[in-house]
C-alpha cells in the first residue's frame, strides 16, 4: 500500500502574514498522510511511504482501540505522541523500518503483520499529529 506524506506552506499557506492568516505551517489541519487504501485482509501488509512535502515526516503503526477515534491520542508537552505498542514504523530514507525520518522527496518502507481491527497510520515529529498527519486503517 502507498502512504504519501504531505505539508502545506509557502504560497499554499495563502500566508501575507497579517492579522487574518493562521498560525503557521503547524496549526491544525495544514500535514497529511493519506492511505490508497482504507481498508486491507490481515496478513503482512507492505507501506511505502514517501514524503512529498518540504520537510522530514515518519509513518508509524498504532493499534486504535474501541471506540477511540482516529486523531484523538493524547499529544504530550513535547509535541509527541506515546508510541508504547507501536508494530513498527517507516521512518529511514531510501531504507527499511526504522531512522531519522523521511527526507522531503525521499521513501521509506516497512512490511509488518496485521490481525484484524483498527489501525491509526501516523506521522509522530513533533506537532505533525496535532496538524493532521492521521488516517485510519482498517485490516479484515
Amino acid at each position: 500500500m502507498n502512504i504519501n506524506l504531505t505539508n502545506m506552506d509557502g504560497p499554499m499557506m495563502g500566508g501575507g502574514g497579517g492579522p487574518m492568516t493562521g498560525g503557521g505551517p503547524m496549526s491544525g489541519g495544514v500535514m497529511r498522510l493519506q492511505a490508497d487504501q482504507a481498508t486491507v485482509p490481515h496478513g503482512s501488509v507492505s507501506f511505502l511511504v514517501t514524503s512529498r512535502g518540504s520537510i522530514t515526516h515518519e509513518m508509524v503503526v498504532l493499534p486504535l482501540p474501541e471506540p477511540q477515534i482516529v486523531g484523538s491520542r493524547p499529544i504530550g508537552g513535547d509535541g509527541k505522541l506515546d508510541e508504547t505498542g507501536s508494530l513498527g514504523e517507516a521512518s529511514n530514507t531510501c531504507a527499511e523500518g526504522a531512522g531519522q525520518g523521511i527526507l522531503p522527496g525521499g521513501s521509506g518502507w516497512v512490511s509488518i503483520t496485521l490481525a484484524p481491527r483498527r489501525y491509526e497510520l501516523l506521522c509522530n515529529l513533533p506537532g505533525h499529529y496535532g496538524a493532521g498527519m492521521y488516517t485510519q486503517l482498517t485490516v479484515t
